[in-house]
């Protein structure tokens, strides 16, 4: 395959997966906001998407001061932040355009729709109108990508690119959100709180779960009260929690391992070694240790992880 055509698939599932990551982000953020908190806590709750996404100086450039309303234009509207759902959608459909000869017929349809339909919504004020009603829009429409993408993509390389870019992304992301979630309540995670501090404190972990669908995971595997441990845990430990670090990491080391010619290579090397660190993990050593450090570390790894995979297999930066 030529190596700007898998750059573009590449790019293509990374673009979409971002989208859906930020409408989980800010779906969850705007369901939190509706709850009573005070004002602080609230402001971090917004603070926070924008660390996520280290676009904090970038908003604050344009906008100010940190509010929900401010925070939720930025992130879903403008088109001149790159992170932006509207940015990403956009630059998902120009990527499947650039490669529209090797994508089924469903594939470009589904992205181009999306697209025509994002500025339809956009237009006729459904974002302003029903905030979460929209966000769980744009997640059904990268749900649809993902399943009609394995349901109608043969299975070879221009599969594998795409399902590369998509967990990649995902591992992220995911790093990301627990990065700053956990570490802004990091030092009460063994704390004495009241009953009114456990009740928030439910709220927050349910949230934090309900951003990556795991809710009702947890409550299965665990079949406990909601623990900040056990939630860290799930997000990064468990490959069976299908957005997790190390589920994400699976997932890498397989497709990498299927578009490399011999099946071995430097590349894949940095992938396992990343993979098996998740894979033999324990949640007590990693807190004791020092969650932030280890995300820290997971995310550093995981941009260069990225960037060999270009130098490997796509455009070189710069082409």
């Amino acid at each position: 395959m030529l190596s700007r055509t898998a750059d573009h698939l590449f790019w293509m599932s990374r673009y979409t997966e971002r989208a859906e990551n930020t409408a989980r982000m800010l779906n969850v953020s705007y369901e939190t906001s509706l709850l009573p908190q005070s004002a602080a806590v609230a402001q971090v709750g917004w603070q926070g998407i924008l660390s996520i996404s280290e676009l904090l100086p970038s908003y604050q450039a344009l906008y100010g001061d940190v509010t929900p309303q401010a925070v939720m234009e930025f992130m879903v509207k403008d088109p001149d932040n790159p992170s932006s759902i509207v940015s990403c959608l956009r630059a998902a459909r120009e990527n499947a355009r650039a490669v529209r000869g090797t994508l089924t017929t469903e594939v470009w349809e589904t992205q181009n729709q999306t697209w025509l339909e994002l500025n339809r919504l956009l237009r006729e004020g459904a974002f302003e109108r029903d905030p979460g009603a929209f966000f769980e829009w744009v997640k059904f429409r990268s749900h649809l990508s993902r399943g009609v993408t394995v349901g109608t993509m043969l299975m070879d390389e221009a599969l594998y690119f795409m399902r590369l870019g998509t967990f990649l992304e995902r591992s992220d992301n995911t790093a990301r959100l627990v990065d700053v979630k956990f570490h802004a309540l990091e030092s009460d995670f063994f704390g004495v709180a009241s009953a009114k501090d456990q009740e928030l404190d439910f709220y927050h972990w349910s949230a934090i779960l309900r951003s990556v669908s795991g809710f009702e995971i947890y409550r299965k595997v665990y079949r406990d009260v909601i623990k900040p441990e056990r939630v860290a845990e799930l997000l990064m430990l468990r490959a069976d929690m299908p957005r997790s670090l190390h589920a994400s990491m699976n997932e890498v080391v397989s497709n990498l391992r299927l578009v490399s010619e011999d099946g071995q290579g430097e590349t894949l090397r940095h992938a396992g070694r990343l993979r098996a660190d998740l894979q033999f993990g324990r949640i007590d050593e990693i807190l004791a240790t020092g969650l932030h450090a280890f995300l820290t570390q997971f995310l550093d790894r995981v941009n260069n992880l990225g960037g060999r995979i270009s130098r490997e297999f796509l455009v070189p930066a710069g082409a």
